[in-house]
């Protein structure tokens, strides 16, 4: 028997992001944001409302960065949720992360966080609170990377359950895609 829990924003894994911009004067900031993931070949979706200082920040520079929060780095990225740069605009200082320039967009790359998608505003709607972003490049540390590629192993990404309001790292691989329903055929 299934239990109903009527509409609800709720869908497991749910990946933690971590939103990375430059204000007005070139300040970096961050936030973390939960309801968000690949909407296109080359786009990512996030809701977004429009008090926040990140959706500021990404109208005025047309740019962002969007990282995975990881395992090694749960308090900070949770303190950038939990921390309004409206009110703290020291807030990444705070939270121990340092920043570089990403060299293909004008947005912060978060030198903790070892992954980054590199992103320029595609469009942003007010209403539902929607932020598409073009994928322009995918960054990653060499020290998450086995054969070239990123390690989910040693990447850690955390997601977020919702409905507990708890954190988890990713767990074991289970399969191969594109493999494993072959054995149905």
């Amino acid at each position: 028997m299934r239990k109903s829990f009527g509409v609800k924003p709720l869908i497991y894994p749910q990946p933690v992001l971590i939103i990375g911009t430059y204000d007005e004067n070139g300040i970096a900031n961050a936030m973390n944001a939960a309801w968000g993931g690949i909407s296109e070949e080359n786009e990512i979706s996030i809701c977004i409302s429009a008090e926040h200082k990140t959706t500021k920040n990404i109208l005025l520079n047309g740019a962002f960065t969007v990282s995975m929060a990881t395992a090694d780095t749960v308090a900070p990225c949770d303190y950038v949720g939990i921390v309004s740069g409206n009110d703290v605009p020291n807030k990444l200082e705070i939270a121990g992360f340092h920043t570089e320039k990403s060299q293909i967009v004008n947005a912060p790359i978060i030198c903790e966080l070892p992954m980054a998608v590199e992103c320029k505003l595609k469009s942003y709607d007010e209403d539902s609170c929607r932020l598409v972003g073009e994928i322009v490049n995918v960054c990653a540390e060499e020290s998450i990377l086995t054969n070239g590629k990123i390690d989910p192993d040693k990447l850690r990404p955390i997601t977020y359950d919702g409905m507990n309001h708890v954190y988890y790292v990713l767990g074991e691989r289970v399969g191969d895609a594109f493999s494993e329903g072959k054995k149905l055929k």
